[in-house]
């Protein structure tokens, strides 16, 4: 069963390049439905109730891959087409580039119009007075952190755990989304969410910073400089995670990420890593590239593995 698995995740991995992610009727958007209907019969301004949320939704996502697993325990076939499914349901690096492309056409342009109204389908910062420049940093920031997010980590989960792994992993990250943030409503009960978001992307976000600096060619940077601002920068961002992947990028474009940014009126001040310029539109085209050539190598990391895991077992 575990080439069935290896086989699926190859499969998963080239429906997402060629389709991407549906415009209605997503698996994930389904899930988020769902938690948010969940939320509002549990929520309290206290922590246990925001652990219990994630338990229920966290649990029913593994919960679901390994009834589909096990339905399919003896079916080769069955249990390839399952695990591409939930493969392709998990990844979004193919809608993450197409995003990053769009908002740069729209920056090349000169139409901050169109791009300031694009910008929130990739981060969280108010675009109402960002620069070209500013929206620009943005974007690079936001592909070099979710190419983690989107690829790397649904990934390295699914090779470690099969489709529940990919199902639970997801799950996790999409609650962070929701109620991960630090505000009023969430300081309590997603306090839950983010924590366990953070401890699920430890290694991916590394491994995605590793990948970025061993692939920095395609973009036109050096791998050992990306190593070096990588191992200099990567631990200065607050989150845990993200820096390893800006930091990486940045090395590997040559560029200097970092500054102030603005959420919902609330500015911080992010530490800068790199030591180039500050990013261009164009810029984004070659952080797209960057992310792409991670994202295939994470994949053919995660198949090899599993298929080396089906190995040993078989």
């Amino acid at each position: 069963m575990g080439r069935g698995t290896a086989l699926g995740m190859a499969l998963g991995v080239v429906l997402d390049a060629a389709v991407g992610d549906p415009r209605r009727g997503h698996p994930v958007a389904l899930f988020g439905r769902a938690a948010g209907a969940l939320e509002r019969k549990l929520y309290g301004d206290a922590r246990g109730r925001g652990v219990a949320h994630v338990l229920i939704c966290v649990g029913s996502a593994a919960a679901l891959g390994v009834a589909a697993e096990w339905a399919t325990r003896r079916r080769p076939v069955a249990r390839a087409v399952v695990t591409a499914a939930a493969t392709w349901a998990v990844l979004g690096g193919t809608t993450l580039g197409r995003e990053g492309r769009t908002l740069a056409g729209a920056l090349e342009s000169g139409d901050l119009a169109a791009a300031r109204r694009r910008l929130p389908h990739l981060v969280g910062r108010d675009p109402s007075g960002l620069s070209a420049a500013e929206m620009a940093r943005a974007v690079v920031e936001s592909v070099a952190e979710n190419t983690s997010d989107a690829a790397v980590a649904p990934l390295l989960w699914g090779a470690v755990a099969g489709v529940p792994g990919l199902l639970a992993y997801r799950a996790v990250n999409t609650l962070d989304a929701m109620i991960g943030h630090r505000s009023p409503r969430y300081a309590r009960f997603g306090w839950a969410a983010a924590r366990l978001d953070d401890a699920a992307n430890l290694a991916p976000a590394r491994l995605t910073g590793l990948l970025a600096a061993a692939c920095a060619p395609v973009a036109g940077g050096s791998p050992a400089r990306a190593a070096a601002v990588l191992w200099r920068d990567g631990h200065r961002h607050p989150s845990p995670n993200a820096g390893r992947c800006e930091a990486s990028f940045a090395g590997a474009l040559g560029l200097t990420l970092g500054g102030r940014n603005v959420y919902a009126g609330r500015v911080e001040h992010r530490p800068e890593m790199g030591d180039g310029r500050k990013p261009s539109p164009p810029d984004i085209h070659r952080a797209v590239r960057l992310a792409r050539a991670v994202s295939v190598s994470a994949a053919a990391l995660a198949v090899a593995t599993r298929a080396l895991i089906a190995g040993r077992a078989g």
